[in-house]
């Protein structure tokens, strides 16, 4: 195995998100959440999926946690159900979702294994999407309150935070082109949304600082490392383009240096939504970025698509191997994005929350030798190594996901998990990568030399 020289500090693990696995979607005092009302509205996800269900996490996460003990996984990344807590999204809390994510805190640390908490994953409260939701600049205050309680009743046990899960993409598919909840379109909702979410991620990062001041703060991106279709003018601006948007939008306001407008005219457009202050409340430096990183864009001009005039050519279209997602197998693409997040001079260091591939698995004979899997995951950690070696301070990897899960839009078609649930049984058999996952971890930690 080629992966080891990581050293002993690194942090490995596995990610999952509290809609995608919990269920018990309206038990025990939870309110209901923006992806409750998208998902149980027809024709909004693949063959009517919801995630009412998903894993049933809420009711056999100790199964879960014990059988992650037994794959010697040190760190979980998981995150905390807004509407589980506050109900409403403001005002009078859920003791019982308290009491949930106390229990869920305590077992993994009884079991010897680090929680790292996403505060937001996708999953507004519904209540607060009726007064406008991430479009709404109130949404600061809301944000700000929901994280003060998260931390203040979690931060004694919980070291690890992570703001905000993804915000192009959540601001992007659930504002702009409505194929995610809340499933609302235009630009102008796209830019409140971001720009407020933008500006929760570095709020919520100081008052998880304020109240808890020797805690470990990050916050996600997603990001695809983007190449031009041809070494044409054209479609390297288009490049460029697509680069200022989906990679850049988000970590260069935390990093100070203000929406990327140079290079992405069509962000001016966000003037209005932003008040006097607001640019030095963009900024704030965390303790780490967390990097998502699956695949890479090819991206070519198009004079079909107004303000950005540019658009991404799909995998299939290009003829290369892809996931179940339609996502192309690029290994050097995760390499390519550390070592451009780590030119941020204002983060201490990058983990890779979110890495992983969907692949069609094959349950025969109680067992899934899920090759392809192990293939990507191999080929991605080592680029993870030659980052690292190169001088990146990477210091973590995480698989998405632990279980396979509700994919989102997808609903459960895709299955990304080290370990394969049977939806209908909820039985889990850990599948071949979930066995190599856990040698390869054994043996990561031990020093050699340089590749």
């Amino acid at each position: 195995m080629g992966n080891m020289g990581f050293g002993p500090d690194f942090k490995w693990g596995v990610s999952t998100a509290a809609y995608q696995v919990e269920g018990a979607w309206d038990s025990n005092g939870k309110g209901k959440s923006i992806w409750d009302a998208f998902a149980n509205t027809k024709g909004k996800t693949f063959k009517g999926h919801t995630g009412n269900v998903a894993c049933d996490f809420y009711r056999r996460y100790t199964h879960d946690i014990i059988l992650m003990a037994q794959m010697k996984i040190p760190n979980f990344r998981f995150s905390l159900s807004w509407s589980r807590i506050i109900p409403d999204g403001t005002g009078k809390v859920n003791p019982l979702g308290i009491e949930f994510y106390n229990r869920l805190i305590d077992f993994c640390l009884e079991l010897g294994i680090e929680p790292w908490i996403t505060l937001y994953h996708w999953d507004l409260p519904y209540e607060l999407e009726k007064k406008g939701g991430w479009t709404n600049r109130e949404i600061i205050k809301w944000f700000g309150d929901y994280v003060e309680l998260c931390v203040r009743h979690f931060g004694d046990r919980v070291k690890h935070w992570m703001v905000l899960n993804e915000p192009m993409v959540f601001t992007g598919a659930g504002y702009f082109l409505g194929v995610h909840a809340p499933g609302r379109k235009g630009l102008n909702s796209f830019l409140a949304a971001a720009h407020h979410a933008a500006m929760c991620q570095a709020e919520g990062g100081r008052i998880v600082r304020s109240l808890q001041p020797g805690a470990h703060v990050g916050t996600t991106f997603s990001c695809s490392s983007i190449h031009p279709d041809t070494n044409s003018v054209q479609d390297s601006m288009a490049a460029v383009r697509i680069d200022a948007l989906l990679n850049r939008m988000f970590v260069e306001p935390l990093a100070g240096l203000g929406y990327p407008v140079n290079d992405l005219k069509l962000l001016q457009r966000l003037e209005p939504f932003i008040k006097d202050g607001d640019e030095s409340k963009l900024a704030f430096d965390m303790d780490f970025i967390g990097v998502q990183n699956y695949t890479r864009e090819v991206v070519t001009l198009s004079h079909f698509i107004p303000l950005l005039w540019a658009k991404v050519i799909k995998a299939e279209k290009r003829n290369v191997e892809a996931t179940d997602m339609n996502w192309e197998v690029y290994p050097e693409s995760i390499y390519e994005m550390l070592v451009k997040f780590s030119k941020y001079k204002n983060f201490k260091e990058i983990i890779v929350t979110e890495n992983g591939a969907a692949f069609p698995d094959d349950l025969i004979v109680g067992k899934i030798h899920d090759t392809k899997r192990i293939n990507y995951l191999d080929q991605y950690i080592n680029q993870v190594l030659r980052a690292k070696h190169e001088g990146v301070n990477v210091n973590g990897y995480f698989v998405w996901s632990f279980t396979d899960n509700f994919e989102w839009a997808e609903g459960y078609k895709p299955r990304f998990g080290l370990v394969y649930i049977d939806f209908d049984t909820q039985e889990r058999i850990i599948k071949d990568s979930g066995h190599w996952y856990s040698r390869h971890i054994k043996n990561a930690g031990i020093s050699t030399e340089v590749l």
